[in-house]
C-alpha cells in the first residue's frame, strides 16, 4: 500500500507493508477511541516526478501492464510528469488540505513509484544546497 501524508507544507510518501484494509480499520479504531472525526471518501491524488530519472520507463511500463486504471502519467511540460493516483482520502473533514491518502496497486508498481518519489526528492535537495 502507498500512503501519502499531507502536511501544510508538504507531502511524505511511503509504502506500507500492511494491506489497505487493515491499515484503514486501525485508523478508523484510532479515530473512534480518541474521539476524533474521520473522513473517508475515493478521490484522487496527484504529484510530479521529473521524467529523466532512471526507471522511469520502468514505471511506465507497469502502469499499462495494470488494468486497474488506479495510476496514470501524463506529461506536464520537457521535463516533469503528472503521477495521478486513485484511491481513499483520510481527514477530519471532506475539506480539510491536511491528511492522509492511500492507495494499493500491484507490489511491483509500488515499489518502483516510490523509488522513484525518493529519487527525485535526493535530486531536489541536492540541487537545492
Amino acid at each position: 500500500m502507498l500512503k501519502l501524508t499531507y502536511t501544510e507544507s508538504s507531502f511524505d510518501l511511503e509504502c506500507v507493508t500492511l494491506s489497505l484494509e487493515e491499515w484503514v480499520a486501525q485508523r478508523v479504531i484510532l479515530a473512534l477511541r480518541v474521539g476524533q472525526s474521520l473522513c473517508i471518501e475515493p478521490t484522487t491524488a496527484s504529484f510530479l516526478l521529473p521524467v529523466d530519472l532512471p526507471g522511469v520507463e520502468v514505471l511506465r511500463a507497469e502502469v499499462k501492464r495494470d488494468d486497474r486504471e488506479i495510476i496514470a502519467l501524463c506529461a506536464c511540460d520537457a521535463e516533469y510528469m503528472e503521477v495521478t493516483l486513485r484511491g481513499s482520502w483520510l481527514s477530519a473533514s471532506s475539506k480539510d488540505s491536511v491528511g492522509v491518502f492511500v492507495t494499493t496497486m500491484s507490489d511491483r508498481a509500488e515499489f518502483f513509484l516510490h523509488k522513484l518519489w525518493q529519487e527525485a526528492q535526493f535530486c531536489a535537495s541536492v540541487m537545492s544546497e
